[in-house]
């Protein structure tokens, strides 16, 4: 599965880069967040409560952050696990361009789960996976401009 969207941020690059990277923020724009602990700068490991169609899942996993393209954009990798409901892994590439004084946010991101959840069917978990994309950045872009404007 792969998706990709843009979105343009009411911030400049160097702040959308660092709530990009603070796991307060994070843990507020994850949807179904229930913890988010930083263990380094590159590796964050999250507890995650989701429903895909009929199956609702707690996922654990880990994510790692390459982050050599700084400021400019970043790599993800991660990987997470929900016992029974099955297992979902991929990655991103994050790129972050300034316009003024905003900064346009690009991602493209790959995906592939198994186990129950992947028996439900890629047009449910592609419309899902996309749903809650738009919904972390819908409020990732909102948690930023309050703290612009604060």
């Amino acid at each position: 599965m792969e998706l990709k969207d843009e979105i343009r941020i009411a911030a400049p690059r160097d702040v959308v880069y660092r709530a990009l990277n603070d796991p307060e923020v994070l843990k507020q724009c994850i949807p179904g967040c229930e913890e988010l602990e930083q263990h380094t700068p590159e590796h964050l490991e999250a507890k995650v409560v989701l429903k895909i169609g009929p199956v609702k899942a707690k996922f654990a996993g880990e994510v790692f952050l390459d982050t050599s393209g700084a400021p400019d954009g970043f790599t993800l990798k991660g990987e997470g696990k929900g016992g029974a409901a099955g297992f979902a892994k991929g990655g991103a590439e994050v790129t972050l361009t300034e316009d003024g004084d905003e900064t346009v946010l690009t991602y493209e991101a790959k995906a592939e789960v198994g186990g129950k959840i992947a028996q439900l069917g890629s047009r449910l978990i592609q419309g899902t996976a996309k749903k809650l994309s738009a919904k972390f950045f819908t409020q990732f872009a909102e948690v930023v401009a309050e703290e612009v404007a604060a």
